[in-house]
């Protein structure tokens, strides 16, 4: 379980996070949305102690992130491309971060052969440097990464971004399976209203770095959600 607690964050005075409570049991499929500067990326950089908060703390299992590195050994991430190392091939790249999470080379490669028509050969064999691929490319490279070493919390910003239709589709699949078979907690932020609809069981909103929803997924949910972000009306719980 990621527990949340009188979370804050603040620059210069203005204050861009501000949570009081949350709890994401474990393998939860956890969506979070918001407008530009609604507090998502603040929220997941305090989640992988990038950003100390000003108060309260985040509790990844039974270890406080900003106290102990505990956390890390069960929790991966893929937030931007700059997170990638540029002058490594992806085969390189994989293997390094395998033998980071103590899988040898037959244990990525096991995992690589299940990501073939994720990756439309167009990753593996090519002898590119990561820094070479397009960034849909590089995207592709960062989430498979973040699966090597079975990792029992995923975080995800904007994952659908620079990806083509095919691979949010398949990208989609990848998620429901995480969460749905393997009981992998899943994070997602994202601006695309329907896939996070579509591979979350919940969805909580930011606005301004505060919790203004927080609802279970339902048929109903991306009308509520479109509807909230037009302020045509008001979201139902």
């Amino acid at each position: 379980m990621i527990h949340i607690h009188d979370l804050s964050k603040t620059y210069n005075g203005v204050t861009v996070l501000k949570i009081d409570e949350l709890q994401i049991p474990k393998g939860e499929s956890f969506g979070l949305v918001g407008n530009n500067g609604a507090g998502k990326t603040t929220l997941f950089s305090a989640l992988l102690d990038l950003i100390q908060p000003t108060t309260g703390y985040i509790q990844n299992g039974e270890v406080k992130v900003h106290e102990s590195e505990a956390w890390k050994s069960h929790t991966a991430s893929f937030i931007d491309e700059s997170f990638l190392i540029g002058y490594l091939t992806a085969e390189e790249y994989f293997y390094f971060i395998g033998e980071l999470r103590g899988q040898n080379k037959a244990d990525v490669d096991k995992l690589l052969a299940g990501f073939e028509d994720f990756f439309n050969d167009e990753i593996l064999n090519k002898r590119k440097y990561l820094r070479d691929l397009s960034k849909g490319n590089m995207k592709k490279v960062g989430i498979v990464a973040t699966l090597i070493g079975n990792p029992e919390v995923v975080i995800l910003d904007e994952p659908f971004a620079n990806l083509d239709p095919t691979t949010q589709i398949r990208l989609k699949g990848i998620i429901k399976k995480l969460a749905a078979e393997t009981g992998v907690t899943v994070l997602v932020s994202s601006h695309d209203l329907m896939h996070v609809t579509e591979v979350c069981e919940r969805i909580v909103v930011l606005e301004k770095g505060s919790v203004v929803k927080d609802i279970k997924t339902s048929e109903a949910t991306l009308k509520e959600l479109e509807a909230y972000f037009s302020k045509e009306e008001p979201l139902v719980e």
